[in-house]
């Protein structure tokens, strides 16, 4: 108990709860055993406990970190001066590619795993989905009043509802793109999802 203590500090807690997220992303919570982790990780089970509590504790704290690190960037792209309607397109346009990808093929969206894998019986988890989705919906949002008010998107059009709708459809082209061999299908759904815009 007093070796694998003194090892507590001999690990970066933070770039071990990074290499975490990473495994939790790849295979999922309950594909990941505390076993895994204890291998991944390089430490103890007692380590482990002491510094980020129990596996449910851990995959939580990894939700958070993806949170912070997704989050801004985001931000980034649907704030940026200028016209606003280009930078929702761009961030559909990505989604649909990083999808299609060999990596988003992998791994797909860890919210979005999270959100279908473990959000219908785990209230935790689930609130933290609802707080990414709540969060990329009032960034989307934002852009389209924002490009509303420049004249970029009709009057009639209700920039809450559309944002809803992309992130319904982003969320749907991480699903869809993962599980699919033809990248063509995340493709054109985003686009025709753009045309709604015009």
């Amino acid at each position: 108990m007093v070796f694998d203590m003194a090892r507590t500090k001999e690990f970066d807690p933070d770039a071990a709860l990074q290499s975490v997220l990473e495994l939790f992303w790849r295979r999922g919570y309950q594909a990941t055993s505390l076993t895994d982790l204890v291998e991944h990780l390089g430490i103890g089970r007692a380590s482990i406990y002491a510094t980020f509590g129990s596996k449910h504790e851990l995959y939580l704290k990894a939700m958070d970190r993806y949170g912070e690190t997704r989050d801004p960037a985001l931000l980034a792209e649907l704030s940026r001066p200028g016209p606003a309607l280009p930078a929702v397109r761009a961030v559909v346009r990505r989604f649909a590619a990083e999808a299609a990808s060999s990596e988003g093929r992998l791994n797909g969206c860890f919210i979005t795993n999270t959100a279908a894998e473990l959000a219908p019986h785990d209230p935790a988890a689930a609130r933290r989905v609802e707080i990414s989705w709540e969060h990329a919906e009032t960034l989307l949002c934002s852009a389209l009043v924002r490009a509303q008010a420049q004249g970029e998107l009709p009057e009639g059009r209700d920039p809450r509802a559309l944002a809803r709708m992309l992130l319904v459809l982003l969320q749907g082209i991480r699903i869809v793109g993962k599980a699919s061999n033809d990248p063509a299908r995340v493709r054109d759904a985003a686009e025709q999802a753009l045309a709604l815009l015009d």
